[in-house]
């Protein structure tokens, strides 16, 4: 009971942390793309995802995702929510399955990183041609003339957000520990 407990304690923990960083940190990295903001919401969702499995990532992605949809990203309405999930989603379920195949073995980590973040890049490359264009009430072409934008920036988003993500897990995670069973 009390694993369980103090679990869920962390990953709420971890929500509420993803959503202060998202309120806190938002950065246009094109400014000729302006709805293109980077955010290091992620960086909990993957940490816990690391540390307490896919479930509770893909939880966490879902949690974070409607908060930030009816908070502070309200303007994006359902699509902005539905493409959250889908980017975040997609980077924590590569980085799940790569890790749980990989496990124990020298740079496992780093090479589900780099999963993670071809899979976010790839799925938000695809859904953007569909979701984009409904969105921002623009014809499909203008959204393929944005694509060398749109990958560039998932790479560098989900990018920044492993590499944070990896260097912080173990140090984070023994001191979870730590705290945790005293």
């Amino acid at each position: 009971m009390r694993v369980t407990t103090i679990k869920l304690t962390a990953i709420s923990m971890l929500c509420a942390v993803a959503v202060g960083l998202v309120v806190l940190i938002r950065v246009s990295i094109f400014p000729m793309v302006s709805f293109l903001e980077y955010d290091p919401g992620d960086i909990p969702i993957l940490f816990g995802t690391l540390t307490f499995g896919p479930v509770a990532g893909l939880l966490m992605t879902l949690v974070v995702s409607v908060i930030q949809g009816v908070t502070v990203s309200a303007s994006s309405g359902p699509i902005g929510i539905v493409m959250h999930i889908l980017a975040t989603g997609s980077m924590v379920v590569a980085i799940a399955l790569v890790q749980r195949v990989l496990h124990g073995k020298k740079g496992s980590m780093y090479i589900a990183g780099i999963a993670g973040i071809v899979a976010m890049t790839a799925v938000m490359t695809l859904f953007n041609l569909f979701f984009t264009p409904i969105f921002m009430k623009v014809p499909r072409s203008v959204v393929i003339n944005l694509l060398g934008y749109i990958i560039a920036f998932n790479v560098i988003k989900a990018g920044i957000n492993t590499l944070v993500t990896l260097v912080l897990c173990n140090p984070l995670k023994k001191a979870i520990v730590r705290f945790a069973w005293k």
